[in-house]
């Protein structure tokens, strides 16, 4: 090899070397952008205050066939955001399946059906 292929491998080398570092360099300052922008530290103590103060306590209770102890809840402080009901079975009754099925001796001509049906009363309750 003459001087000047040598020089010319050299040049190249050093090219080689200083695009790897500018790489290197270039995916060190994307990684500590992206956590910065995902994690701010500043901010995060900041916002943990403001929503706590502006939360408030809230809670879902349900009363069932004939049940009522929501006035518990609003002596207590408590106040009626929503309220809902909608039906449900209260007691279960077994029939015969059949007109001459006898429960007693045969167990497998029963059936259970609904007895008693009343109301399921859902709060949602703040405070």
């Amino acid at each position: 090899m003459n001087n000047l292929e040598t020089s010319k491998v050299k040049k190249m080398n050093k090219i080689k070397q200083f695009s790897q570092i500018i790489l290197i360099a270039i995916f060190l300052i994307s990684c500590r952008t992206s956590i910065n922008k995902e994690y701010p530290l500043e901010n995060l103590e900041k916002n943990i205050d403001e929503k706590s103060n502006l939360e408030k306590e809230r809670m879902e209770i349900k009363f069932s066939c004939g049940e009522n102890g929501i006035s518990e809840y609003l002596d207590d402080g408590w106040k009626i955001l929503k309220e809902d009901s909608k039906e449900k079975i209260c007691t279960w009754k077994s029939v015969p399946a059949t007109k001459d099925c006898n429960m007693e001796k045969d167990k497998g001509c029963k059936i259970t059906k609904p007895d008693k049906i009343g109301k399921e009363k859902i709060y949602l309750l703040e405070k």
